[in-house]
């Protein structure tokens, strides 16, 4: 059984529901704690654990208010994140040149900080109207057995 954190970053709701729909599937065989005000203290990086980051994209490619806070700890902090093992699931309109840039930007940051990840970032275009939820559950059913 895995200790998984699930860091959501979201302004509509929409990074919440995949978040849910994850820990439904996740829970029978791990522990799985949501963090919809992520803080980066309370996630003890130095303890091996699972994250999953289910963010959207807000205005120009930057985070939603709610995990802002976290990535800014992250950038200043640089902290050892080699414990650290995860996967991002991405929220974004393909209208917009900044297409899921959110989710690219921390992909790229944890890798920087010696996290290791677990799957590709799993990139949601929500202008195809389908349930970013499904589209979610898909991905980590391709991943999840490596989960200890």
């Amino acid at each position: 059984m895995s200790n998984i954190s699930i860091l959501i970053g979201t302004m509509l709701g929409a990074s919440e529901y995949v978040a849910d729909r994850l820990t439904e599937v996740l829970e029978p065989q791990h522990k799985v704690t949501n963090h919809l005000a992520p803080n980066l203290a309370d996630l003890n990086a130095a303890q091996e654990q699972t994250w999953i980051i289910c963010t959207s994209t807000h205005g120009a490619g930057d985070f939603p208010d709610n995990i802002n806070g976290f990535v800014e700890s992250l950038k200043e902090q640089s902290p050892d994140l080699s414990k650290i093992s995860y996967a991002v699931c991405a929220l974004g309109d393909s209208n917009y040149d900044t297409f899921c840039q959110a989710g690219k930007t921390i992909d790229q940051l944890l890798e920087q900080l010696g996290a290791h990840r677990i799957a590709a970032a799993h990139l949601i275009d929500v202008s195809l109207g389908d349930l970013p939820e499904d589209s979610a559950e898909s991905w980590l059913a391709n991943w999840k057995d490596q989960l200890n």
